[in-house]
Protein backbone atom coordinates (compact mmCIF):
# COMPACT_ATOMS: atom_id res chain seq x y z
CA UNK A 1 0.00 0.00 0.00
CA UNK A 2 1.42 3.38 -1.01
CA UNK A 3 1.81 6.39 1.27
CA UNK A 4 -1.09 8.10 -0.51
CA UNK A 5 -3.37 5.11 0.06
CA UNK A 6 -2.34 4.89 3.73
CA UNK A 7 -3.02 8.59 4.24
CA UNK A 8 -6.39 8.35 2.50
CA UNK A 9 -7.32 5.35 4.63
CA UNK A 10 -6.42 7.24 7.81
CA UNK A 11 -8.37 10.32 6.72
CA UNK A 12 -11.53 8.47 5.65
CA UNK A 13 -11.67 6.05 8.58
CA UNK A 14 -13.37 8.64 10.80
CA UNK A 15 -15.28 10.86 8.35
CA UNK A 16 -16.07 11.92 4.81
CA UNK A 17 -13.12 12.80 2.62
CA UNK A 18 -13.00 16.47 1.65
CA UNK A 19 -9.56 16.99 0.08
CA UNK A 20 -7.06 14.71 -1.66
CA UNK A 21 -3.60 15.87 -2.69
CA UNK A 22 -1.80 13.27 -4.78
CA UNK A 23 1.90 13.53 -5.66
CA UNK A 24 1.71 17.30 -6.23
CA UNK A 25 4.76 19.24 -7.37
CA UNK A 26 5.39 22.91 -7.99
CA UNK A 27 8.57 24.08 -9.71
CA UNK A 28 9.29 27.77 -10.19
CA UNK A 29 11.63 28.50 -13.11
CA UNK A 30 14.79 30.51 -12.41
CA UNK A 31 15.39 32.95 -15.24
CA UNK A 32 18.52 34.78 -16.30
CA UNK A 33 18.88 38.55 -16.47
CA UNK A 34 19.76 38.48 -20.15
CA UNK A 35 17.74 40.34 -22.75
CA UNK A 36 16.20 37.05 -23.77
CA UNK A 37 15.04 35.35 -20.61
CA UNK A 38 15.77 31.66 -20.52
CA UNK A 39 14.90 29.21 -17.80
CA UNK A 40 18.03 27.29 -16.84
CA UNK A 41 16.91 25.81 -13.50
CA UNK A 42 13.90 25.38 -11.24
CA UNK A 43 13.17 25.91 -7.57
CA UNK A 44 11.46 22.76 -6.34
CA UNK A 45 9.14 24.45 -3.85
CA UNK A 46 6.80 21.45 -3.50
CA UNK A 47 8.03 18.09 -4.69
CA UNK A 48 5.76 15.05 -4.53
CA UNK A 49 3.39 15.88 -1.66
CA UNK A 50 0.41 13.64 -0.91
CA UNK A 51 -2.14 14.11 1.86
CA UNK A 52 -5.83 13.79 2.63
CA UNK A 53 -8.25 15.73 4.77
CA UNK A 54 -11.66 14.75 6.13
CA UNK A 55 -14.62 16.98 6.94
CA UNK A 56 -14.33 18.85 10.24
CA UNK A 57 -10.65 18.03 10.70
CA UNK A 58 -7.74 20.39 11.32
CA UNK A 59 -4.44 19.49 9.66
CA UNK A 60 -1.40 21.32 11.01
CA UNK A 61 1.50 21.88 8.60
CA UNK A 62 4.87 22.74 10.15
CA UNK A 63 8.46 23.14 9.01
CA UNK A 64 11.24 25.68 8.62
CA UNK A 65 10.82 28.81 6.52
CA UNK A 66 11.16 27.98 2.84
CA UNK A 67 10.07 24.34 3.16
CA UNK A 68 7.05 24.85 0.89
CA UNK A 69 4.18 25.23 3.38
CA UNK A 70 2.72 28.43 1.93
CA UNK A 71 3.25 27.26 -1.65
CA UNK A 72 1.32 24.07 -0.86
CA UNK A 73 -1.48 26.18 0.61
CA UNK A 74 -1.70 28.28 -2.53
CA UNK A 75 -1.75 25.19 -4.72
CA UNK A 76 -4.68 23.78 -2.77
CA UNK A 77 -6.50 27.12 -3.04
CA UNK A 78 -5.75 27.14 -6.79
CA UNK A 79 -3.87 30.43 -6.52
CA UNK A 80 -0.90 28.77 -8.27
CA UNK A 81 -1.12 26.14 -11.02
CA UNK A 82 0.49 22.81 -10.15
CA UNK A 83 3.47 21.55 -12.14
CA UNK A 84 2.24 17.96 -11.83
CA UNK A 85 0.00 15.85 -9.64
CA UNK A 86 -3.68 15.99 -8.75
CA UNK A 87 -5.79 17.87 -6.22
CA UNK A 88 -9.35 16.64 -5.69
CA UNK A 89 -11.90 18.61 -3.69
CA UNK A 90 -15.11 16.78 -2.82
CA UNK A 91 -14.12 14.17 -5.39
CA UNK A 92 -13.65 16.70 -8.21
CA UNK A 93 -10.21 17.30 -9.65
CA UNK A 94 -9.50 21.03 -9.60
CA UNK A 95 -5.95 21.14 -10.97
CA UNK A 96 -7.09 21.45 -14.60
CA UNK A 97 -10.06 23.75 -14.15
CA UNK A 98 -9.90 27.08 -15.92
CA UNK A 99 -10.79 30.34 -14.20
CA UNK A 100 -14.46 30.22 -15.18
CA UNK A 101 -15.02 26.67 -13.94
CA UNK A 102 -12.99 27.27 -10.78
CA UNK A 103 -15.05 30.30 -9.77
CA UNK A 104 -17.96 28.35 -8.15
CA UNK A 105 -15.44 26.47 -6.00
CA UNK A 106 -13.94 29.71 -4.68
CA UNK A 107 -16.80 29.93 -2.22
CA UNK A 108 -15.82 26.58 -0.72
CA UNK A 109 -12.04 27.15 -0.38
CA UNK A 110 -10.88 30.31 1.37
CA UNK A 111 -7.63 31.56 2.90
CA UNK A 112 -6.60 33.61 5.92
CA UNK A 113 -3.24 35.17 5.15
CA UNK A 114 -0.27 35.77 7.43
CA UNK A 115 -0.10 39.57 7.17
CA UNK A 116 -3.40 40.95 8.49
CA UNK A 117 -2.66 44.36 7.01
CA UNK A 118 -1.05 43.48 3.69
CA UNK A 119 -4.01 41.27 2.78
CA UNK A 120 -6.46 44.17 3.11
CA UNK A 121 -6.80 47.07 0.68
CA UNK A 122 -5.81 50.16 2.76
CA UNK A 123 -7.89 52.46 0.55
CA UNK A 124 -11.17 50.65 1.10
CA UNK A 125 -13.42 50.66 4.13
CA UNK A 126 -13.99 47.42 6.00
CA UNK A 127 -17.65 47.24 5.05
CA UNK A 128 -16.73 47.47 1.39
CA UNK A 129 -14.03 44.79 1.73
CA UNK A 130 -16.41 42.35 3.42
CA UNK A 131 -19.13 43.07 0.87
CA UNK A 132 -17.06 41.74 -2.04
CA UNK A 133 -17.79 38.01 -1.55
CA UNK A 134 -21.54 38.62 -1.51
CA UNK A 135 -21.38 40.99 -4.48
CA UNK A 136 -19.34 38.59 -6.61
CA UNK A 137 -20.98 35.28 -5.72
CA UNK A 138 -24.60 36.15 -4.83
CA UNK A 139 -27.53 38.16 -6.15
CA UNK A 140 -28.29 39.95 -2.89
CA UNK A 141 -29.46 43.53 -2.80
CA UNK A 142 -27.27 46.21 -1.25
CA UNK A 143 -29.42 46.25 1.88
CA UNK A 144 -29.16 42.46 2.23
CA UNK A 145 -25.39 42.57 1.72
CA UNK A 146 -25.04 45.28 4.36
CA UNK A 147 -27.04 43.19 6.82
CA UNK A 148 -24.94 40.10 6.09
CA UNK A 149 -21.71 42.04 6.60
CA UNK A 150 -22.87 43.44 9.95
CA UNK A 151 -23.85 39.95 11.12
CA UNK A 152 -20.48 38.63 9.95
CA UNK A 153 -18.60 41.33 11.84
CA UNK A 154 -20.51 40.51 15.00
CA UNK A 155 -19.62 36.83 14.71
CA UNK A 156 -15.89 37.58 14.69
CA UNK A 157 -16.07 40.08 17.53
CA UNK A 158 -16.18 43.36 15.64
CA UNK A 159 -18.63 46.17 16.36
CA UNK A 160 -21.03 47.58 13.78
CA UNK A 161 -19.38 50.96 14.25
CA UNK A 162 -16.29 49.52 12.55
CA UNK A 163 -18.18 49.23 9.26
CA UNK A 164 -16.93 52.53 7.79
CA UNK A 165 -13.38 52.45 9.12
CA UNK A 166 -10.22 51.84 7.10
CA UNK A 167 -7.83 48.94 7.89
CA UNK A 168 -5.19 51.35 9.22
CA UNK A 169 -7.54 52.29 12.07
CA UNK A 170 -7.49 48.75 13.50
CA UNK A 171 -5.04 46.81 15.64
CA UNK A 172 -3.30 43.69 14.33
CA UNK A 173 -5.76 41.38 16.05
CA UNK A 174 -8.75 43.31 14.70
CA UNK A 175 -7.31 43.19 11.18
CA UNK A 176 -6.93 39.44 11.42
CA UNK A 177 -10.56 39.22 12.54
CA UNK A 178 -11.47 41.12 9.38
CA UNK A 179 -9.51 38.57 7.33
CA UNK A 180 -11.30 35.72 9.08
CA UNK A 181 -14.66 37.38 8.47
CA UNK A 182 -13.88 37.74 4.76
CA UNK A 183 -12.91 34.05 4.55
CA UNK A 184 -16.04 33.01 6.44
CA UNK A 185 -18.46 35.15 4.43
CA UNK A 186 -19.73 32.47 2.03
CA UNK A 187 -19.65 29.60 4.56
CA UNK A 188 -16.75 27.69 2.96
CA UNK A 189 -16.01 24.03 3.57
CA UNK A 190 -12.23 24.52 3.81
CA UNK A 191 -10.28 27.46 5.26
CA UNK A 192 -6.51 27.52 4.83
CA UNK A 193 -4.89 29.51 7.63
CA UNK A 194 -1.41 30.54 6.52
CA UNK A 195 0.44 31.69 9.65
CA UNK A 196 -2.68 33.48 10.93
CA UNK A 197 -1.27 34.37 14.38
CA UNK A 198 2.49 34.66 13.84
CA UNK A 199 2.39 38.47 13.55
CA UNK A 200 0.26 38.93 16.69
CA UNK A 201 0.98 39.31 20.39
CA UNK A 202 0.58 36.19 22.54
CA UNK A 203 -2.64 37.37 24.19
CA UNK A 204 -4.14 38.25 20.80
CA UNK A 205 -3.01 34.90 19.40
CA UNK A 206 -5.11 33.13 22.02
CA UNK A 207 -8.17 35.20 21.10
CA UNK A 208 -7.81 34.43 17.37
CA UNK A 209 -7.23 30.71 18.00
CA UNK A 210 -10.28 30.52 20.26
CA UNK A 211 -12.30 32.34 17.60
CA UNK A 212 -11.22 29.87 14.92
CA UNK A 213 -12.15 26.93 17.15
CA UNK A 214 -15.57 28.40 17.97
CA UNK A 215 -16.28 29.02 14.28
CA UNK A 216 -15.20 25.47 13.43
CA UNK A 217 -17.69 24.05 15.91
CA UNK A 218 -20.46 26.36 14.75
CA UNK A 219 -20.06 25.90 10.99
CA UNK A 220 -18.37 22.47 10.81
CA UNK A 221 -15.32 23.99 9.12
CA UNK A 222 -12.24 22.12 7.97
CA UNK A 223 -8.88 23.81 8.50
CA UNK A 224 -5.37 23.55 7.16
CA UNK A 225 -3.36 25.41 9.80
CA UNK A 226 0.17 26.48 8.84
CA UNK A 227 2.40 27.77 11.62
CA UNK A 228 5.91 27.85 13.07
CA UNK A 229 4.77 27.73 16.69
CA UNK A 230 4.51 24.02 17.45
CA UNK A 231 2.64 24.67 20.70
CA UNK A 232 -0.11 26.44 18.77
CA UNK A 233 -0.23 23.66 16.18
CA UNK A 234 -0.57 21.04 18.89
CA UNK A 235 -3.45 22.94 20.46
CA UNK A 236 -5.53 23.36 17.30
CA UNK A 237 -4.70 20.31 15.16
CA UNK A 238 -6.04 16.77 14.85
CA UNK A 239 -3.22 15.63 12.57
CA UNK A 240 0.17 17.08 11.69
CA UNK A 241 2.26 17.03 8.52
CA UNK A 242 5.95 17.95 8.88
CA UNK A 243 7.56 19.39 5.74
CA UNK A 244 11.23 19.68 4.87
CA UNK A 245 12.57 21.09 1.60
CA UNK A 246 9.37 20.55 -0.37
CA UNK A 247 8.47 17.11 0.97
CA UNK A 248 6.42 15.69 3.82
CA UNK A 249 8.79 13.73 6.05
CA UNK A 250 6.33 12.69 8.76
CA UNK A 251 2.58 12.82 9.31
CA UNK A 252 0.20 11.41 11.87
CA UNK A 253 -2.19 12.11 14.76
CA UNK A 254 -1.09 15.10 16.79
CA UNK A 255 -0.50 13.38 20.13
CA UNK A 256 1.29 10.48 18.43
CA UNK A 257 3.70 12.87 16.70
CA UNK A 258 4.37 14.90 19.84
CA UNK A 259 4.84 11.89 22.10
CA UNK A 260 6.68 9.62 19.66
CA UNK A 261 8.25 11.53 16.79
CA UNK A 262 9.98 9.11 14.43
CA UNK A 263 11.78 11.36 11.97
CA UNK A 264 14.99 13.03 13.25
CA UNK A 265 13.88 16.35 11.80
CA UNK A 266 10.56 16.21 13.67
CA UNK A 267 12.40 15.30 16.87
CA UNK A 268 14.74 18.28 16.44
CA UNK A 269 11.80 20.65 15.93
CA UNK A 270 10.02 19.37 19.02
CA UNK A 271 13.16 19.66 21.10
CA UNK A 272 13.15 23.42 20.43
CA UNK A 273 9.65 23.97 21.84
CA UNK A 274 9.95 25.89 25.14
CA UNK A 275 7.97 24.27 27.95
CA UNK A 276 7.93 26.41 31.09
CA UNK A 277 6.72 23.83 33.59
CA UNK A 278 9.51 21.34 32.89
CA UNK A 279 11.92 23.42 34.97
CA UNK A 280 9.56 23.23 37.95
CA UNK A 281 9.16 19.46 37.59
CA UNK A 282 12.89 18.93 37.54
CA UNK A 283 12.83 17.43 34.04
CA UNK A 284 15.61 18.13 31.59
CA UNK A 285 14.97 18.49 27.91
CA UNK A 286 17.77 17.64 25.51
CA UNK A 287 18.04 20.23 22.75
CA UNK A 288 18.92 18.78 19.36
CA UNK A 289 21.16 21.22 17.47
CA UNK A 290 21.28 20.62 13.72
CA UNK A 291 24.49 21.48 11.89
CA UNK A 292 24.64 23.30 8.57
CA UNK A 293 22.07 25.29 6.67
CA UNK A 294 18.98 24.18 4.80
CA UNK A 295 20.10 23.13 1.28
CA UNK A 296 18.85 25.09 -1.70
CA UNK A 297 15.52 23.87 -3.16
CA UNK A 298 17.02 24.66 -6.55
CA UNK A 299 19.55 21.85 -6.09
CA UNK A 300 18.32 19.56 -3.29
CA UNK A 301 20.54 16.75 -1.97
CA UNK A 302 20.26 13.27 -3.43
CA UNK A 303 18.62 10.51 -1.44
CA UNK A 304 17.03 11.77 1.75
CA UNK A 305 16.97 15.57 1.61
CA UNK A 306 17.61 15.82 5.33
CA UNK A 307 20.73 13.64 5.38
CA UNK A 308 23.33 16.49 5.23
CA UNK A 309 22.03 17.69 8.62
CA UNK A 310 20.78 14.44 10.13
CA UNK A 311 22.47 13.05 13.28
CA UNK A 312 21.52 9.49 12.23
CA UNK A 313 22.55 9.66 8.56
CA UNK A 314 24.32 6.67 7.02
CA UNK A 315 25.60 5.88 3.54
CA UNK A 316 22.23 4.73 2.17
CA UNK A 317 20.65 8.06 3.14
CA UNK A 318 22.78 9.90 0.58
CA UNK A 319 21.81 7.62 -2.31
CA UNK A 320 18.30 6.27 -1.74
CA UNK A 321 15.23 8.39 -1.03
CA UNK A 322 13.11 6.90 1.80
CA UNK A 323 9.42 6.22 1.28
CA UNK A 324 6.75 7.91 3.36
CA UNK A 325 5.34 4.79 4.98
CA UNK A 326 4.14 3.25 8.21
CA UNK A 327 7.02 1.91 10.29
CA UNK A 328 6.90 -1.22 12.42
CA UNK A 329 5.13 -0.59 15.71
CA UNK A 330 3.49 2.67 14.61
CA UNK A 331 -0.30 3.04 14.55
CA UNK A 332 -2.27 3.47 11.34
CA UNK A 333 -1.90 6.94 9.87
CA UNK A 334 1.54 7.59 11.37
CA UNK A 335 3.84 7.72 8.33
CA UNK A 336 7.56 8.49 8.30
CA UNK A 337 10.04 8.99 5.45
CA UNK A 338 13.26 7.79 7.08
CA UNK A 339 15.65 4.83 6.69
CA UNK A 340 16.57 4.95 10.40
CA UNK A 341 13.59 6.32 12.36
CA UNK A 342 14.05 7.46 15.94
CA UNK A 343 13.25 4.75 18.46
CA UNK A 344 11.40 5.47 21.69
CA UNK A 345 13.75 6.81 24.33
CA UNK A 346 16.65 7.10 21.90
CA UNK A 347 18.94 10.09 22.62
CA UNK A 348 19.30 12.13 19.45
CA UNK A 349 22.61 13.86 20.06
CA UNK A 350 24.61 15.39 17.24
CA UNK A 351 26.68 12.59 15.70
CA UNK A 352 29.76 12.64 13.48
CA UNK A 353 28.99 12.31 9.78
CA UNK A 354 32.53 11.57 8.61
CA UNK A 355 31.59 7.99 7.73
CA UNK A 356 28.73 9.15 5.55
CA UNK A 357 30.90 11.65 3.69
CA UNK A 358 33.60 9.06 3.13
CA UNK A 359 31.27 6.41 1.70
CA UNK A 360 28.87 8.49 -0.39
CA UNK A 361 28.86 11.99 -1.92
CA UNK A 362 26.42 14.57 -0.62
CA UNK A 363 24.92 16.37 -3.61
CA UNK A 364 23.46 19.83 -3.41
CA UNK A 365 25.03 20.71 -0.05
CA UNK A 366 28.41 21.70 1.26
CA UNK A 367 30.02 20.01 4.21
CA UNK A 368 30.13 22.15 7.33
CA UNK A 369 33.47 22.48 9.16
Amino acid sequence: MTATELDLEAATSEGDLLLEVEDVTKYFPVRTNALIERSHASVKAVDGVSLALRVGETLGVVGESGCGKSTLARLIAALHPVTSGKIRFKGQEITKLDRRHMRPLRRSIQMVFQDPYGSLNPRRRVGSILSDPFTVHTQMSRAEVREQVRDLMARVGLSSEHYNRFPAEFSGGQRQRIGIARALALRPDLIICDEPVSALDVSIQAQIINLLEDLQDEFMLTYIFIAHDLSVVRHVSDRIAVMYLGKIVETGPVEEIYSRARHPYTASLLSAVPVADRAFKGERKTRVILSGDVPSPQNPPSGCRFHPRCPKAQAICATEEPLLEQKAGDPAGHLTACHFPVEEGEPLAMASREAVVATAPIDGAQEQP
